[in-house]
């Protein structure tokens, strides 16, 4: 395992922002708006898959994943770590590599055949895990990927990601009624911040990004997408 140092939540969040917008993770549509499998349309979209393909930018990822557990968790928490089908998965294994505790991942339904299983890996009864994803929007999946695995038999209290959007006040809370603490290295005001730090969008795209999450959800309607939290989890 590793020994860390917390460079600090800010530092962690503005770094993270930096590495997005330097390999072209966030990609911005106004006339084609992007639509997220909650139904929510947006005119913004994060790729965080991108990072698999550079290793040093993963690297620096997940040791500030880790220095984040340290500072807000502790290391002794958990027992083992879960990657969320699919994109949690390789966050998941680099991480539970680098804290130096055991990986398993849980699929989105049963897999249909054969044991007919959604948590793969030897998760054991009674084990302190910690769910590693991506990104989140509402967190509608993460609270899917808890359950399964509290089926399993997994005590699943936390989850981190890179990348939160954090413009639904609905999403900690609804994670907080299902006992779930949510984690992230940045979040969509971190990246703001930092485009306009390094201007890395015109000022009329960076208007249009303002107006949709300042109010996502009217923005969402008046492009053809959702336009309620309980219409995106249907």
């Amino acid at each position: 395992m590793k020994s860390y140092d917390f460079p600090g939540r800010d530092q962690i969040a503005g770094d993270t922002a930096k590495m997005l917008l330097e390999i072209g993770a966030i990609h911005f549509s106004k006339t084609k708006p992007f639509h997220f499998t909650s139904g929510i349309a947006s005119p913004v979209y994060i790729d965080c898959r991108k990072i698999i393909a550079f290793p040093r930018m993963r690297e620096t990822l997940v040791s500030f994943m880790g220095s984040l557990l340290l500072s807000e968790v502790g290391f002794e928490a958990f027992d083992g770590v879960v990657g969320g089908e699919t994109a949690g998965i390789p966050f998941a294994a680099w991480l539970a590599a680098d804290l130096g505790l055991p990986m398993h991942y849980v699929r989105k339904k049963p897999k249909g055949f054969a044991r007919n299983a959604q948590v793969e890996g030897n998760l054991m009864d009674g084990q302190k895990v910690l769910l590693v994803e991506d990104l989140t929007t509402d967190g509608g999946s993460k609270i899917n990927f808890c359950n399964a695995l509290r089926r399993a038999g997994a005590v699943v209290d936390h989850t981190i990601m890179v990348f939160f959007y954090d413009i639904f006040p609905e999403t900690r809370r609804n994670l907080a009624a299902h006992g779930l603490t949510l984690h992230s290295l940045a979040t969509w005001q971190d990246v703001l911040r930092v485009a306009k730090q390094t201007n890395a969008f015109d000022v009329t795209t960076l208007a249009e990004i303002e107006a949709f999450l300042h109010e996502p959800l009217d923005w969402s309607g008046n492009h053809g997408g959702a336009t309620s939290i309980q219409e995106q989890r249907s």
